[in-house]
């Protein structure tokens, strides 16, 4: 029998129970990425297990590996919006934040240890950031809803701070092993890190989308591989030339992610289930690396680094971050405690053993039981957190997912399904009655197991299934009217255009949009537009309402087929 024969059973043994673990860790309540490290422990010599790997290198190359597809899949769901609404915030975290955190809980740490004040500090750049696996499988698989904008605040910043989490541990390294003196030069390879990242990550992005819609391979199949192979095409091309290659993997992800691209469905599915095979490759072998005996010498002190960590250092260093952009003290108290740390801490924990710095087994036992520590209490209780300081929200009404239209050619539509929410607008409502935008068709609906016919008639219910056909470009719309009443209005659209047709009626255009227009609810567009006109239609002509414009964009025989409403920005009072 030869060797890989050997290691692919051994390796399909620990992967199949890493997944089934994940079903244990929902009852227990336990973040799914501890019962992988766990797995990979009890796999380990101390263990049942009693596989002897201590091999930091190879340790160091496959988690790198596995980050960069976990940050890759990252960004790929990362919607623009939530970058733009929250880069500011998050970047500061991601920059600021690491650095105050790591200089407290450095000092912390050189004191607990009774170690120089340089490993000190090395400890504390070391688990200074939080980790991207960690809280995107925490936000994104937890069974609770936050504000789109602590969600989006939390996932930029994990995805964003390793740059500097990087630079501050090979920066210290470099005046630990070198004598490099801190300075200039420490400033230098930061702009380096995050420039060429920035800039490879854009660029790379740019080029990928272009290439994959214009390329024809011969298998829908390879699309999705192609996509990886960019995306770490990109991490490469960074870090060879001396930039950050985990932050121009992620832009690169966040620029394919928000373009459409052939096969778009399909490698969005594929990526998932990698990222998944990443995180539990990663975090099984990391928890095959430690000892876990070696933590029983280092627990107490462990321990009481993470305290500093989280109840002093990051409450301290992100509550004048974000109190000038407006978050509440409960918002921010969230935020503190979901500053998990997770592979990449541990990760940078095994550059000192590869350079041979003294204490660096007493630094990497340290950081990996302040790492288990973080991700099993503060994972565990997120949702008692939230609950507790009251930002829970009800399941928002959006997309579930996008489905493919497979063709040789590029078609200018996609099929979206929807979900419906007990609150959602148009719960309760006749099909008729949900004023789709012009060209917009339900194409199926489900309820449980039973399939409905879309007919006019057709009442929906809330837990019901739409899916939906329509052009991308009516998608910010067709979102408003599945959505709760009380979620995004439509004047946060103002100046995009919602066409409809004539027949459409005043009270169901008011019901799905909360578009307030003076007249008699039973009346439709056309019947209002032709008493604004004396029954004379002109193409194109406006007629005002207020802050609500409906434009004349279609007529057949004296009839208007097609109204275009455009809201205005309300003026301020």
């Amino acid at each position: 029998m030869f060797i890989i024969d050997q290691l692919i059973l051994l390796a399909a043994i620990l992967i199949a129970f890493g997944i089934l673990s994940s079903k244990v860790s929902a009852r227990l309540g336990l973040p799914v990425l501890v019962m992988f490290l766990i797995v990979g422990m009890l796999a380990g010599e101390d263990g049942p297990g009693g596989i002897d790997f201590d091999n930091a290198l190879i340790a160091h190359s496959l988690g790198t590996l596995a980050l960069a597809i976990i940050l890759f899949d990252g960004g790929l769901n990362t919607p623009m919006a939530s970058i733009k609404s929250v880069w500011k915030p998050a970047s500061l975290l991601a920059t600021l934040g690491v650095l105050f955190t790591s200089a407290i809980t450095g000092l912390a740490a050189a004191y607990i240890l009774n170690i120089p004040l340089i490993y000190g500090l090395l400890i504390g750049a070391i688990v200074g950031s939080t980790d991207a696996a960690a809280v995107f499988s925490l936000l994104r698989n937890a069974g609770i809803h936050i504000n789109p904008k602590l969600k989006s605040t939390l996932e930029i910043e994990s995805a964003t701070n390793d740059p500097m989490a990087i630079f501050l541990t090979v920066g210290l390294l470099e005046v630990i092993v070198n004598g490099l003196e801190p300075g200039t030069g420490l400033l230098m390879l930061f702009i380096q890190q995050i420039g060429i990242g920035s800039v490879v990550g854009l660029a790379c992005g740019w080029l990928s989308v272009r290439l994959i819609n214009h390329i024809n391979l011969t298998t829908s199949g390879l699309y999705p591989v192609m996509v990886a192979a960019l995306g770490l095409l990109s991490f490469g091309i960074s870090a060879n030339l001396g930039g950050s290659g985990f932050l121009s993997i992620f832009i690169t992800g966040v620029v394919i992610g928000n373009s459409r691209f052939v096969f778009q469905r399909s490698t969005f599915l594929f990526h998932d289930g990698l990222a998944w095979l990443g995180q539990i490759c990663m975090f099984m072998m990391l928890g095959l690396l430690i000892t876990p005996s070696s933590l029983l010498d280092v627990w107490f002190e462990g321990l009481m680094i993470a305290v500093v960590l989280t109840l002093i250092a990051r409450p301290i260093s992100i509550l004048p971050i974000l109190k000038p952009f407006g978050f509440s003290l409960r918002e921010i108290t969230l935020v503190s405690w979901v500053g998990l740390r997770g592979s990449v801490p541990i990760i940078l924990a095994i550059y000192p053993l590869m350079y041979g710095v003294p204490d660096a087994g007493l630094i990497f036992n340290v950081v990996f039981f302040v790492v288990f520590i973080s991700a099993t209490i503060q994972g565990s209780t997120l949702p008692l957190m939230a609950r507790r300081l009251g930002l829970t929200e009800p399941a928002p009404s959006t997309p579930a997912a996008t489905l493919e239209i497979t063709t040789l050619g590029d078609v200018d539509a996609e099929i979206v399904e929807y979900r419906l929410g007990a609150n959602s607008r148009i719960a309760g409502r006749r099909l008729s009655q949900m004023a789709l935008p012009d060209g917009t068709v339900v194409a199926m609906i489900t309820r449980g197991k039973q399939v409905i016919p879309p007919r006019g008639s057709t009442l929906i219910l809330a837990e019901d299934h739409l899916f939906i056909m329509m052009k991308p470009n009516v998608r910010d719309f067709v979102d408003l009217i599945c959505s709760s009443a009380d979620e995004t209005p439509i004047e946060s659209l103002p100046n995009h255009e919602l066409c409809l047709k004539g027949f459409t009626k005043i009270g169901d255009i008011h019901h799905s949009y909360g578009i307030d227009l003076p007249a008699e609810h039973h009346l439709s567009l056309n019947e209002l537009l032709m008493q604004s006109f004396d029954g004379i239609p002109i193409r194109d002509a406006a007629k005002e309402f207020g802050h609500v414009t409906l434009f004349i964009r279609d007529i057949v025989d004296q009839r208007i087929t097609t109204v275009g409403i455009v809201i205005s920005p309300k003026e301020p009072l």
